[in-house]
């Protein structure tokens, strides 16, 4: 008996993915330059859609993707403030991978904060964080983790090589 073959259809063409939910960013009134250095500094990212205040006026509002992810944006007025509460969670594979986002923030005068915490020059928060540090977080053994982060809680940027080492050595 000949095994039966399928047919195999073209394939389809994919329509972009458009989440239900996306994170809003209320801005004071620098939404332009906000897009244009995260777009700058971030892979997989895009600007999907700005739309100015007449033709040649302010960005009032914007939607963008930065690491893969979608944003909605709006410059809001001076009433709105960025605070720690809200924070973008960067997701870097090594040490070069966190000193590449960290020094290009730095770069574009954003200040350094504590433990990986970065605050751009707009008043957002960002975390630049190691993959290597949650996999060590994650020792089931107390002395490891504790160790960890006791290293982590002394470092401004994140050191891959000085959490490894806390971690071997406790």
């Amino acid at each position: 008996m000949k095994p039966k073959t399928k047919k195999t259809q073209p394939a389809a063409r994919k329509k972009p993915m458009t989440p239900k939910a996306s994170p809003f960013l209320m801005f004071n009134d620098q939404l332009g330059p906000a897009v244009e250095l995260y777009t700058s500094i971030f892979p997989d990212s895009k600007v999907i859609n700005l739309v100015k205040q007449g033709k040649s006026g302010p960005v009032m509002s914007a939607e963008f993707i930065v690491g893969g992810q979608r944003f909605m944006a709006f410059n809001g007025g001076a009433h709105f403030k960025f605070t720690d509460a809200f924070s973008i969670f960067i997701n870097c594979e090594d040490q070069k991978e966190v000193d590449r986002y960290w020094d290009a923030l730095v770069k574009a005068g954003s200040k350094p904060v504590q433990c990986g915490w970065i605050t751009d020059p707009f008043g957002l928060s960002w975390q630049i964080i190691p993959k290597q540090f949650m996999a060590l977080m994650s020792d089931p053994n107390p002395k490891k983790s504790q160790a960890v982060m006791a290293a982590m809680m002394k470092m401004v940027k994140f050191d891959v090589a000085a959490l490894e080492k806390a971690h071997a050595e406790a």
